[in-house]
C-alpha cells in the first residue's frame, strides 16, 4: 500500500489539502494517510499526529518567543514522517513550518517525494528562497499563473492548479432561510482564524458594530469562524448583547451565507478571494503589533496587502491596516458604500477582471490530486 504524510500548519491549509485529498480518495483506495492537520482532513478520517494549535503562531515576535518549542515539534515532526516512510510528503502552505520540515525529510530520505502546495510568496518578500527549494522539493503547486516564472527561472518543476477559492462546487441548494430569514441585510465578518488575530480584532469589531447599529437599525452580521474558535465568539458577542449578530462554523451553509450578504469585512488573507467569487463588495482590515509590522514594512517589496490590489497595481478593495484599523474608520468606509452603492458596482467589476486571470479551466484540487497519483 502507497503511504502520503500530510503536512500543514494552519487551519486555512487543513482546508486546501482536505480538498486535494478528498478527490485523491474518490480515485484511488489503495493509499494509507497521515497527517499533521486540523478538522478537514479529520473528517476525512486522517489521524493527525497533533492539534495544529501547537504550531500556529502569529508573528515574528511570537515566533521568537516560542523558537525552541518550534524546533523541537519540528524535530518530533521530522522523526515520526521518517517513521511513517511515506512514498510521498505533501505539504501545504504555513512555508516557514512545512518547509523546514521537509528540507529535513528530503536530507535524511531523498527517495520520498516532496510535493508542495502553495508557493510560498516570494514575489512579496525573500525571492532568493527559490534556490534553496529546488534542493529539497520535487514539485511545485501553484495558485496563482505569474508565480510560474519565478519556479521556472530556477528549473524548479511546477504546476498552475489555480485557486480552489475560487471555485463554486456546490451541487445542491441549502435553505437558510430558518438561520437568516428572507429578508435580512447581512454584512459576513471574518475575524480571522486564529485566537491571536480574533483577540487583536473582535474589540474593533464590536465598536465598529456598535456604529452602524445607531445609525442602521435593520442590518444583521454573521461571523465566519471555525468550531475551534465558534464558543469564543459567541463569549464575547454575549458581553455586549448584541441581538442583530450571529456566529457560524458550519462550512457547509458557509458559502451561502456570503453569498445572501451584501457586504464583507475581512482580515486579510486568502479569505478575500472567495469574498470576490461571490461577487460580494469588502473592506480588508488587518492589525499585528508595532514591532511585528516595523519588521513586514522593511521585507516586503509590494505596496498592498491584498492579493487583488496587488494584481491589480492599485486599490481596488480598500485596506485599513494598523492605526487605520479602528471601529470610526471601518465605520466610515462601510457607510460610504452603503450610501453610494455605485461604488460596490465598481468594486465587483474590476475585481471580476482581475480573479478570471487566477482561475484554471479545470478543478484545482482535481488537478493536484491526478498530479500526486502520477508521482
Amino acid at each position: 500500500m502507497k503511504k502520503i504524510f500530510i503536512l500543514t500548519g494552519e487551519p486555512s491549509g487543513d482546508r486546501l489539502a482536505s480538498k486535494v485529498i478528498s478527490k485523491l480518495k474518490n480515485s484511488k483506495l489503495d493509499i494509507d494517510y497521515l497527517s499533521v492537520g486540523g478538522e478537514h482532513l479529520k473528517a476525512l478520517g486522517i489521524k493527525s499526529l497533533y492539534d495544529l494549535k501547537e504550531i500556529t503562531y502569529l508573528g515574528f515576535t511570537r515566533v521568537l518567543l516560542n523558537i525552541f518549542k518550534i524546533k523541537k515539534k519540528i524535530n518530533q515532526t521530522v522523526d515520526k514522517i521518517i517513521e511513517f516512510d511515506p512514498d510521498i510528503l505533501f505539504s501545504v502552505d504555513s512555508p516557514d513550518f512545512t518547509l523546514r520540515v521537509a528540507e529535513r525529510v528530503k536530507k535524511l530520505r531523498s527517495e520520498i517525494k516532496t510535493i508542495h502546495y502553495v508557493a510560498p510568496q516570494v514575489w512579496v518578500w525573500r525571492e532568493n528562497r527559490v534556490k534553496k527549494l529546488k534542493k529539497f522539493i520535487d514539485h511545485i503547486l501553484l495558485l496563482f499563473p505569474f508565480e510560474k516564472k519565478y519556479f521556472e527561472k530556477e528549473n524548479i518543476n511546477c504546476t498552475f492548479v489555480g485557486h480552489p477559492l475560487l471555485e463554486d462546487n456546490e451541487k445542491n441548494k441549502i435553505d437558510i432561510s430558518n438561520i437568516i430569514g428572507k429578508d435580512k441585510k447581512i454584512i459576513s465578518i471574518f475575524s480571522g482564524s486564529r485566537a491571536s488575530e480574533i483577540n487583536v480584532l473582535m474589540p474593533i469589531l464590536l465598536k465598529f458594530i456598535k456604529m452602524i447599529k445607531e445609525k442602521y437599525n435593520d442590518i444583521h452580521f454573521i461571523f465566519h469562524t471555525t468550531s475551534e474558535h465558534r464558543t469564543t465568539l459567541k463569549n464575547q458577542l454575549s458581553q455586549v448583547d448584541f441581538e442583530n449578530c450571529d456566529v457560524i462554523s458550519d462550512e457547509k451553509i458557509k458559502s451561502y451565507i456570503l453569498k445572501k450578504s451584501f457586504f464583507a469585512v475581512a482580515k486579510s488573507g486568502t479569505i478575500s478571494l472567495e469574498i470576490c467569487n461571490a461577487n460580494i463588495p469588502s473592506i480588508i482590515i488587518y492589525k499585528i503589533n508595532f514591532i511585528n509590522f516595523f519588521i513586514v514594512k522593511m521585507l516586503v517589496k509590494v505596496k498592498f496587502a491584498n492579493i487583488i490590489n496587488i494584481a491589480a497595481g492599485n486599490e481596488i478593495i480598500p485596506e485599513l491596516l494598523q492605526e487605520k484599523c479602528n471601529a470610526k474608520n471601518i465605520f466610515n468606509k462601510v457607510d460610504e458604500f452603503l450610501t453610494n452603492p455605485d461604488l460596490s458596482t465598481i468594486q465587483i467589476n474590476k475585481f471580476k477582471e482581475i480573479i478570471k486571470d487566477f482561475k484554471n479551466n479545470k478543478s484545482s484540487d482535481l488537478s493536484s490530486s491526478v498530479l500526486i497519483n502520477s508521482l
